[in-house]
């Protein structure tokens, strides 16, 4: 049990693994190495682990010093998703220089209120007053925690979602706070909503989470999966949450127990409007719910109570699972991305034909060619219609939002080699190797982080990061966004 391990351990071991995963390398094997220690009665078995295809080629760099990492957040904070309390200007705003016939402005304050949403359209810095004190009050409560508990009272990484927001420390609890309409935070069936995060109730460190529109996931250290909030109807579809029959609505974390009983190790995992897409260490692609619009890949229409395998990707090693509103992407360790799913507005990179229909779908994967055809994937992201990925040699390919329907190249990030990419609900923001980040897409409700633009059909340059800071991490949620930076 990881109660052999002592807390030093556990919580270095966690953001091992999760600064891996901001970096950019394969978190597969770490995960695996956790779960072997975690069921072996000593740690000498995991260190007897074999080289095999999880190690990543190139090594995981050293996490950095304890609250080195800097947070930043952006977009309309709705039912509390962004604690703009906290947020501070972290330079002086610019004026964008993105004035063009393809970028549309408008007049509105960098930040506004409206009701009970709040836009903050352009970077500000969350700011808890240092390790300590007001972070503590912040995440715990007044009294929450002890100066003892300091070594792991840092915020380490926030994921945005399409209600909520989730808030991981260093040494692995996981905090969460948005609408809980579905009991998509897993908070409980009484609180609706909360603008103060909450720690979910979950016995391993979390090294991953992710909110969809109606229910949620946590990935633990270990490799376990935890689900919660609505597990659908069968007039929208059954069996996200992966627990069964018995189970249709989760308002507190549970076990995806066949996952254990399969001996499934989870290493990745992303919520749909009714279906979860699972990748585990062993690079096979697990699906679960809702059937419609082929987006469980695996032809039948039928719904999924249980995590199933894809069973046309059984001969690829998956490296990489993305997930839209109702389709998914998968991206083999040779660079092939597939997709499958609804394609109503081109969000498979599949092509169309002369025109959308709403009924447009591919109920197996199916190669995404095109412009992609030959070259090597290394980053794919998925927004609720459209995708994105990114080439080994840095260049950045859009499609969906019946814009395109197939992978069409951004020629104005040429200038820029692309490391990494994120999508949210018709925007995109994309990271080069300097670790300045791009946006582009719809941004009325300021998701750009561009000011005054609130449209943008190529990449902009996002200002308002330090410039001695660069950023190694970028999560998109429907309508807010966050970001991590580290000094250069």
């Amino acid at each position: 049990m990881i109660s052999n391990w002592t807390a030093s351990s556990i919580v270095e071991r966690v953001r091992r693994i999760r600064y891996a995963a901001l970096a950019g390398h394969d978190i597969r094997r770490e995960i695996v190495v956790v779960r072997r220690r975690d069921l072996s009665t000593s740690s000498s078995a995991a260190e007897s682990l074999p080289s095999s295809s999880l190690d990543d080629p190139h090594p995981n760099p050293h996490p950095p010093p304890y609250g080195a990492i800097r947070h930043y957040m952006w977009g309309t904070s709705k039912k509390g998703t962004i604690p703009s309390k906290f947020l501070e200007e972290a330079t002086p705003l610019l004026p964008s220089a993105a004035s063009s016939a393809f970028a549309s402005p408008a007049s509105s304050p960098p930040t506004s209120s409206s009701g009970d949403e709040i836009v903050v359209d352009h970077p500000m810095r969350l700011n808890f007053g240092g390790v300590g004190a007001s972070l503590r009050s912040f995440l715990l409560g007044e009294g929450g925690g002890s100066d003892d508990d300091d070594g792991g009272v840092f915020l380490e990484r926030t994921y945005c979602g399409a209600s909520g927001t989730a808030m991981v420390l260093g040494d692995g609890r996981c905090f969460v706070m948005g609408s809980n309409k579905n009991g998509e935070l897993g908070i409980g069936r009484a609180i609706k909503e909360t603008s103060r995060p909450i720690r979910l109730s979950i016995p391993h460190p979390v090294v991953k989470a992710s909110l969809g529109p109606n229910f949620s996931a946590a990935l633990t250290a270990p490799g376990d999966l935890y689900t919660f909030g609505y597990g659908g109807s069968r007039i929208n579809g059954l069996g996200c949450l992966g627990h069964g029959h018995d189970v249709d609505t989760q308002y507190v974390p549970r076990l995806v127990e066949s996952l254990v009983e399969d001996g499934c190790i989870v290493s990745d995992v992303h919520c749909g409007e009714y279906s979860m897409t699972i990748l585990t260490s062993e690079g096979e692609v697990l699906t679960c719910g809702a059937g419609s619009y082929g987006r469980l890949g695996n032809l039948e229409t039928i719904d999924q109570l249980y995590p199933e395998p894809v069973e046309l990707l059984g001969s690829e090693d998956v490296a990489r699972i993305a997930c839209g509103h109702a389709f998914s992407l998968a991206l083999s360790a040779d660079g092939i991305v597939y997709a499958w799913g609804r394609n109503n507005e081109g969000q498979l990179g599949t092509g169309m034909g002369l025109a959308a229909d709403m009924y447009a779908m591919e109920s197996l994967p199916r190669p995404v060619e095109g412009a992609l055809e030959g070259r090597e994937v290394v980053r794919i992201a998925a927004g609720h219609s459209h995708a994105a990925a990114v080439t080994s040699d840095g260049a950045l390919y859009t499609w969906g939002m019946n814009y395109t329907h197939e992978p069409k190249l951004e020629t104005t990030l040429l200038h820029a080699r692309v490391v990494d990419v994120a999508c949210g609900q018709n925007y995109t923001l994309a990271l080069d190797e300097d670790g300045r980040v791009y946006s582009m897409g719809k941004g009325k409700t300021g998701v750009l982080g561009l000011a005054s633009v609130r449209a943008s059909a190529y990449p902009i340059l996002v200002e308002g990061i330090p410039e001695e800071e660069r950023v190694v991490s970028i999560s998109c949620g429907w309508a807010h966004v966050a970001c991590a930076t580290i000094l250069k």
